[in-house]
């Protein structure tokens, strides 16, 4: 048995991922932690990613329009640098929630000393913040900013970049991957706001009562399975009651 830092390795095993497992009401938020954790890193990730798309075709517009066109400069320095910030922003979130994510599923009893709680409850708010930053980076670079190319007239610009194959619009806001970027960003802070709220109470709730919820609890200490004993019981005996 492997132990790093206080968890059995041998915990981590697909059987974890059965929807039994991962949705069971043994632990307190556990079904709630599961979902929203997921949706915060798919959404933030994949704004992310498609920002990424838009990111490269702009680098690459840029290299081949101005090695092609000496004199010819692009202009796009705010959009790089909001989308590279995004990128940051969405491997943070993905590494925070994705790391609750995967602790809660493997070792949901697992003890940690109080500086590494704090730590969680930072880290959350933390990239929460930074997703909404981004967010609103995005959003203004994107409805609001354009390529600006200097060294020749707009004509001439345009043509220049129906050479290029991909051809990005120097309008941010007319292409599709910007919009589909910006887009995902919104609901992905909603659901870090949501996660930061739950990751929050569920420690709070750890801390004072352990990780099971009262259902959990109770099938521990055998009061639910004593409840349903009886409740089987009296379904028994109801049929003979209604003959009699």
């Amino acid at each position: 048995m492997t132990v790093i830092w206080g968890l059995d390795l041998h915990e981590i095993r697909f059987s974890k991922f059965k929807s039994a497992n991962m949705f069971n009401k043994a632990y307190h938020l556990r079904r709630t932690k599961m979902i929203v954790y997921q949706l915060a890193m798919i959404l933030c990730v994949c704004s992310e990613s498609v920002g990424t798309a838009a990111f490269s075709d702009y680098l690459d517009q840029q290299s081949y329009i101005q090695g092609q066109h000496p004199g010819v400069k692009i202009h796009n320095n705010s959009f790089i640098g909001a989308f590279s910030y995004n990128i940051f922003v969405g491997i943070a979130v993905a590494f925070i929630f994705g790391a609750a994510f995967f602790f809660d599923l493997f070792w949901p009893e697992r003890h940690e000393c109080k500086h590494v709680r704090i730590s969680w409850k930072i880290s959350a708010v933390v990239v929460t913040i930074m997703m909404l930053s981004s967010a609103l980076t995005i959003t203004c670079i994107g409805a609001l900013h354009n390529a600006v190319v200097t060294g020749t007239d707009p004509e001439t610009a345009q043509t220049y970049r129906l050479e290029f194959t991909k051809k990005p619009s120097y309008t941010y806001h007319d292409n599709p991957k910007v919009i589909a970027a910006v887009v995902l960003a919104w609901p992905g802070w909603v659901f870090c706001v949501v996660s930061t709220i739950i990751l929050w109470k569920s420690q709070n709730h750890d801390d004072q009562y352990g990780p099971k919820s009262k259902y959990g609890g109770g099938l521990e200490d055998g009061s639910i399975a004593d409840k349903e004993a009886n409740a089987n019981a009296d379904g028994r005996r109801s049929p003979e009651s209604t003959m009699a």
